[in-house]
């Protein structure tokens, strides 16, 4: 008996089901796993040089978190990517630098600050990875993939899909104030997002203001892994 188009789309539909279900359960055991260390995300343009004051801000970002002992994550490129690594390796021996890369045709390598290098070859996979090991994001200026990656964390946090944290808007002039107004104007206006939505994202206007929304995070993050299996589960 031959097997139709039907039968075979079924199956498939099934399997592609299966591996959903077995990719979520392995992505929940990893962010289980990546829980030892405070980490923040640091967004921004590849293309912004070091002459620049937006690298010698993201790069003194860096170091100050480095210096409280949080780990650094990037894209693991070049510009504010590579500003953040390098405050990251400069800022402290407690922390590490680590670099999400992705496989492109127009950008070489991974730059060289790099403590920890992951590859991906689909900016889906190297989203989920972002999420799943920080605790804080920070995005500065950036363009396309930066704006992908603010409005992905915004939208996860949304649906609850993962935690919520910290997403803190820095430097830019007036990018992100102009940004929030577009979005206070139309998609809010016409109730496609709520006030509450909009509370996720905090304008910084300095490296100050970002480690003090950030400090009491990591002093949270700190305690709670301080405290015993038994008291965490009373908490829960």
């Amino acid at each position: 008996m031959a097997v139709t188009r039907k039968q075979v789309r079924k199956v498939l539909n099934q399997k592609i089901v299966q591996l959903n279900d077995i990719i979520a359960d392995i992505d929940s055991l990893l962010t289980t796993m990546e829980t030892d260390y405070y980490r923040v995300s640091i967004f921004g343009s590849a293309r912004i040089q070091p002459d620049t004051a937006p690298f010698q801000q993201v790069y003194e970002l860096a170091y100050q978190l480095a210096m409280r002992g949080v780990d650094i994550v990037t894209g693991g490129g070049p510009g504010l990517m590579q500003a953040a690594n390098m405050g990251a390796k400069d800022g402290g021996k407690d922390s590490r630098s680590i670099g999400l890369s992705i496989t492109l045709p127009f950008e070489a390598d991974t730059n060289s600050h790099l403590d920890v290098k992951r590859q991906h070859r689909r900016f889906s996979s190297r989203l989920d990875e972002f999420m799943r090991i920080s605790h804080a994001v920070v995005v500065t200026p950036g363009g396309i993939g930066t704006l992908l990656e603010l409005l992905y964390t915004w939208q996860l946090i949304q649906v609850d899909h993962i935690r919520s944290r910290p997403i803190l808007l820095l430097g830019g002039d007036k990018m992100w104030e102009e940004l929030l107004g577009w979005m206070r104007k139309w998609p809010l206006a016409m109730n496609l997002l709520s006030e509450k939505d909009m509370r996720h994202l905090i304008i910084c206007e300095s490296v100050e203001e970002v480690i003090t929304h950030i400090e009491p995070e990591i002093a949270a993050f700190r305690k709670n892994q301080s405290l015993e299996p038994t008291e965490l589960e009373e908490l829960e």
